[in-house]
């Protein structure tokens, strides 16, 4: 299967040669270890993009810049106040890392030495906490017990050598509930020395979950929010403004999913396929132990990694299976109007506030066939024309796009279903065939004003 392919170039060759220098450096009680080791490791030679890993795809973010200085390799993070788009409508004033909302990842290889500058270009100090790495204590980022806070306009050095290999995060650990609330979030993932041909795959998505509260109007996150937060992220972006997730068929897929989130555990499910869970906050699972989901839970401060087969083609979407985390600003907030006969309550009202519209009464999804004025920079639910309709989700939500030709992993496009394979509207004939009897063959069910249309576009 092609995800052998990695070892055949240069991967291997790099892994081989440096094999024995890790075995020279690594006791076997690492392997008994909780907290990695002794610190005082011999650092090995650095791993490169392509050569000693395969680099993960960022969708929507991208991987920090790095350069080797006798033979460490050096970051540069910078901690910054920002005009952020969430999707097309929707910006506000965020902090994050180097332009990037959620969508920074440093990649490094297990074994090697890190030397990462923080830089607060923020009107406020900050700090950054490496979350589920071994590292001396003095490196943990924890302002006012490991270290002072790094203060507006000043550069710390954060530096050690990596002793383990997985899916980790790293967040502000100053005044955390406002900087992580304003978005100082990233993911750090740490590629194994020796990968095993079980650790190679085609794919590798890193993925960051996040939440915020905008209200309706304003331009700024409130980091005070405790329960009602109204913009799902995934690396910083709602859908529809977060990229798919492109695979060919027959392509071995990994999907590593942070969640750093304010308050809020995310089961993230997947439709149209079965994958297993194979790696937890940095430790991988052994193979026998490995169990199939087609939902896994990511709890706040949490790392999964999940894993299949990309055999069925199409577009399967992917999100939380917590259905407000699917809705967005316009969906929250909103008075329960669920089987309410408004009457002439619009006529009445309309002679005082043209243009009024009583929603709701027959849930959100009506909001797709409205065509109404938004407030100033908001974000509606019914926000893009999809491929059969409009939308009637956002928030934390993305697709997987399976496609069984594909020249590159550029976005593909919808996906053009083989004939007779998409769900319709059911023919009379067909019904009365069946012995069905479905809204008098074709007449308005009770209540309904809906018409049908076709909204394939």
């Amino acid at each position: 299967m092609k995800r052998r392919d990695f070892l055949l170039g240069g991967a291997a060759a790099g892994a081989v040669a440096l094999s024995d220098a890790h075995a020279a450096a690594a006791p076997t009680r690492w392997e008994h270890s909780y907290s990695g080791g002794p610190v005082d490791v011999e650092p090995l030679p650095p791993g490169r993009p392509g050569k000693d890993y395969q680099p993960v795809v960022v969708p929507n973010g991208a991987a920090l810049p790095f350069k080797i200085v006798d033979g460490v390799k050096v970051f540069h993070l910078v901690a910054e106040e920002f005009e952020h788009e969430f999707l097309p409508g929707l910006k506000a004033t965020v902090w994050g890392y180097n332009g990037r909302q959620s969508g920074t990842v440093i990649e490094a290889v297990e074994g090697e030495r890190v030397r990462i500058y923080v830089t607060n270009k923020l009107a406020v100090p900050t700090s950054v906490h490496w979350h589920g790495i071994f590292l001396p204590n003095g490196m943990d980022g924890v302002s006012g017990v490991t270290q002072p806070a790094i203060p507006p306009g000043e550069t710390f050095k954060y530096e050690w050598t990596l002793r383990q290999h997985g899916t980790f995060m790293y967040h502000s650990h100053y005044d955390v509930m406002t900087q992580e609330g304003m978005g100082l979030t990233g993911s750090l993932i740490v590629h194994p020395r020796n990968p095993t041909d079980d650790d190679i795959v085609d794919r590798d998505f890193s993925l960051l979950l996040n939440e915020f509260r905008v209200d309706t109007g304003t331009s700024r996150p409130d980091p005070n929010e405790m329960s009602d937060f109204n913009v799902l992220t995934i690396n910083g972006k709602s859908f529809p403004a977060t990229d798919a997730l492109v695979a060919r068929y027959n392509d071995r897929v990994r999907i590593r999913i942070g969640n750093l989130s304010a308050m809020d555990h995310h089961p993230i499910h997947l439709h149209g396929y079965r994958f297993k869970i194979t790696a937890t906050d940095g430790e991988r699972i052994p193979v026998t132990a490995q169990w199939p989901e087609t939902s896994v839970l990511v709890a706040v401060g949490q790392t999964r990694e999940v894993e299949f087969i990309a055999d069925a083609p199409g577009d399967w979407i992917m999100h939380c299976h917590m259905t407000h985390h699917t809705m967005t600003q316009m969906g929250h907030g909103i008075p329960n109007m669920i089987g309410m006969d408004p009457g002439d309550l619009d006529a009445r009202v309309a002679a005082l506030l043209p243009g009024y519209m009583t929603m709701g009464q027959g849930g959100m999804g009506e909001m797709a066939y409205m065509r109404m004025p938004m407030p100033r920079n908001s974000m509606p639910m019914a926000a893009v024309q999809l491929q059969y309709g409009k939308s009637t989700v956002g928030g934390m939500f993305t697709v997987l796009k399976v496609r069984e030709r594909l020249a590159g992993y550029d976005d593909p496009g919808w996906y053009r279903h083989p004939e007779g394979t998409v769900a319709a509207r059911a023919a009379p004939e067909e019904l009365r065939r069946d012995g069905i009897a479905a809204a008098n063959l074709g007449e308005a069910v009770p209540g309904s004003d809906h018409r049908h249309h076709d909204h394939r576009g």
